[in-house]
């Protein structure tokens, strides 16, 4: 976070805003959000996902907000498209369903005790088709559209698909639509049919990740926590739970500790 001034009184005025900024956005509802919701079922660290099961206080809070700001924005101002947009099908419903809350799984009876819910971006009931909106920045939108959304990504896509099944639609194919954050306008849709499957594995996933939790309980053992994996390709830069160094995985994760590769000459005066 950066804030400046032409005079003491700008300057202040700067970090007061930026304080504002910073404070309205880590007190949003979704930023308060503590259980699990259809964006963070996929996500591949296990580790991550027992800390936010157990709501573990996080470490790494410390983070510029704007991209989320700007984000949230967007999405707002998509929903005001579409609902001007919006039309009435010949059986008489609207053609689409926008920012709807819907539920994925009922969890009371299951490992997990929680319902997973989430607001869905937008259901096209002519297309039976799932959307979801990514603003995220030109490195990412090209990542993305070379390689794909990524199982995170994926997975959520097919959970509002079940979230429009569960609420009675019919959905077909879901689709995840990338805007990039650039001074052009950069469009791209990854999309392909609905399948409930992925869904269903996704969440009986996240039981499996329940039930060790419980088993280990590092609450009471700590030292537990190394038994909990992280994927070899973790992305830990942003995680609440990131510590860099850190030996008591109570207290942080040290995440991914990345490999120093040896020469041979390092080896000769080693």
């Amino acid at each position: 976070m950066i804030a400046t001034g032409n005079d003491a009184t700008g300057q202040a005025l700067a970090a007061r805003f930026a304080d504002l900024i910073t404070d309205a956005a880590n007190n949003s509802p979704r930023s308060r959000q503590t259980r699990i919701g259809p964006s963070e079922v996929g996500e591949p660290c296990e580790r991550k996902l027992t800390y936010k099961l157990f709501e573990w206080p996080a470490c790494n809070t410390d983070h510029d907000p704007i991209a989320s700001v700007i984000g949230t924005g967007f999405h707002g101002w998509m929903e005001e498209v579409f609902t001007g947009r919006n039309a009435v099908l010949p059986d008489g419903r609207p053609r689409y369903r926008i920012e709807e809350r819907v539920t994925v799984r009922e969890g009371g009876s299951t490992v997990l005790g929680f319902d997973v819910t989430g607001s869905a971006d937008l259901y096209d009931r002519l297309t039976r088709t799932n959307l979801d909106w990514k603003l995220v920045g030109v490195s990412s939108f090209d990542a993305y559209r070379r390689k794909g959304p990524g199982v995170q990504y994926r997975v959520q896509a097919h959970l509002y698909g079940l979230g429009q099944e569960n609420a009675g639609e019919s959905p077909e194919r879901v689709a995840i639509v990338f805007v990039a954050r650039h001074h052009e306008l950069r469009v791209h849709v990854w999309t392909e049919e609905y399948q409930r499957q992925v869904a269903l594995d996704a969440l009986e996933r996240l039981d499996r990740i329940k039930a060790r939790l419980l088993a280990l309980d590092p609450e009471a053992n700590p030292e537990r926590w190394s038994e909990i994996p992280i994927p070899e390709d973790a992305k830990c830069k942003w995680c609440p739970w990131f510590r860099p160094g850190s030996s008591d995985l109570s207290s942080g994760c040290p995440g991914v500790m990345k490999q120093v590769r040896r020469h041979g000459f390092e080896e000769l005066v080693a």
